[in-house]
């Protein structure tokens, strides 16, 4: 297996789950490139054991999964040992943006999205979970029984070329399986579960077509269909699961389609569309019967004007300290069907130094002091642009690394160099013998030599 090695380039997006980054992988064999998405998974999640061995699975799983409406999974792989490895998703890149990101721009636009578009990207999604629920092992050729559990707003993208792709398939399960010791790790997932899943049931494909009733109704209407004051309240809305009238709050909507999102929605899941095939048939059929056309091309001229509107607003990226480190954390990324776990690991001194994972310090005068750790619990900036939301998750990178563990300044070799102020100090290449003394040392001969021709007259 050709190995890759991992360069980020750009931060995408932080969660409760994970933390997304745009990079680069580079083959060892002819130095092939290809854009990707890195996904880390949280340190406070690697820490529970049961989550790790689900997401291992389930990632291993989505490895499998190679459809056109699915985000490929290329890599799974780890750095780094014991309380310290990090867990990373290696996925397809999709230039775009996800479906929370559509809606609130078209909020903020004033603009509601139209229902043939919603009935073609609800389709393409049905297109990728029908793939997904019929899928063998292709080793012994039974059904694998994938249900993905985690429909949701965030995990659906769009591509600038109007591609609908349905993501996360390797978290979904192990999302279930975390503690509740971990606050906020599922938090705002609760508005998209199962009335089944919300009594702790034991949950089949027919989960996932309430999910998507779910998204097809929000769509439609433009506003959440479970949505209490707090999870407790959310859980107990979804076990109701009451479903307001929809042709009321949008008269674009016909008795016929809103027939069709009650069926997705039924608290029975007995009186549920039994296959995600039906559902998809059914709202084929609506687009066909109404005369509406609606193709990818329509959703890749949304994607440009939402992305469009987006550019005014987004801040510039910067490079700060945490994007070092976990780079840092890349370039030892192992590819976990490449580790024996027979041998033995060599020691990270062993490792030859590569000029290519020399990190520049030179930059790092330049950076905003929120950027840069100086205590265990990060301090709010006095000054600057407010922090954006994947603030949190930074922090919890650095919470997770040991207080007094060197910052690596070139390759994995410390620096003994470093001020009160958490800077490193940059290392300096010498250029030569020193000016100053030389200099002087002139002046002194040339002193010396009109002093003898003075004294000499």
């Amino acid at each position: 297996m050709d190995s890759q090695r991992y360069k980020i380039t750009e931060r995408l997006d932080a969660g409760g789950m994970a933390e997304v980054f745009r990079g680069i992988a580079e083959s060892s064999v002819g130095g092939l490139k290809r854009a990707v998405a890195i996904k880390r998974i949280l340190p406070n999640l690697t820490k529970n054991k049961r989550f790790v061995q689900m997401f291992l699975d389930e990632a291993r799983l989505a490895l499998h999964l190679q459809h056109t409406n699915i985000v490929l999974v290329y890599d799974v792989g780890s750095s780094g040992s014991g309380e310290d490895t990090s867990y990373f998703l290696v996925m397809e890149f999709i230039d775009g943006c996800n479906l929370k990101v559509l809606l609130q721009t078209l909020q903020t636009m004033g603009q509601r999205l139209p229902v043939s578009q919603t009935l073609y990207m609800i389709m393409e999604i049905c297109k990728a979970l029908a793939y997904a629920h019929d899928l063998n092992d292709p080793e012994t050729g039974k059904p694998l029984g994938i249900v993905h559990r985690d429909i949701s707003p965030p995990n659906i993208l769009f591509s600038k070329r109007g591609e609908v792709k349905l993501a996360d398939f390797g978290l979904a399960k192990a999302a279930s399986q975390v503690e509740n010791t971990d606050p906020g790790v599922v938090k705002g997932k609760f508005s998209y579960l199962s009335p089944e899943a919300a009594r702790g049931e034991e949950v089949d494909r027919r989960a996932d077509i309430f999910a998507v009733g779910i998204l097809l109704y929000e769509l439609l209407v433009g506003q959440r269909l479970f949505d209490g004051e707090t999870d407790y309240a959310t859980v107990k809305l979804v076990r109701e699961a009451v479903v307001p009238s929809i042709v009321a709050q949008n008269p674009d909507v016909s008795p016929e389609l809103e027939t069709i999102v009650r069926k997705a929605l039924a608290r029975d899941r007995n009186q549920r569309y039994q296959r995600v095939e039906e559902l998809l048939e059914a709202i084929a059929h609506y687009l066909f019967s109404r005369g509406m056309k609606v193709t990818s091309r329509d959703i890749e001229q949304l994607i440009a004007k939402v992305i469009a509107e987006r550019q005014k607003s987004k801040p510039q990226p910067q490079s700060s300290l945490i994007d070092n480190l976990i780079q840092d954390e890349i370039l030892r990324f192992t590819s976990l069907d490449d580790v024996d776990e027979t041998e033995p690991k060599p020691s990270e001194g062993q490792a030859p130094l590569n000029p290519d994972q020399f990190i520049d310090p030179r930059g790092w005068m330049n950076e905003s002091q929120s950027s840069i750790p100086t205590t265990r619990q990060a301090e709010p900036p006095s000054s600057g642009p407010a922090p954006q939301q994947h603030v949190a998750p930074l922090e919890a990178v650095l919470a997770s690394k040991p207080a007094q563990e060197p910052t690596p300044v070139v390759a994995h070799v410390p620096s003994p160099r470093a001020s009160a102020s958490g800077f490193r100090a940059p290392i300096r290449k010498e250029s030569g013998p020193p000016l100053v003394p030389i200099i002087m040392g002139i002046v002194t001969v040339l002193l010396l030599i009109l002093g003898y021709l003075l004294l000499g007259r």
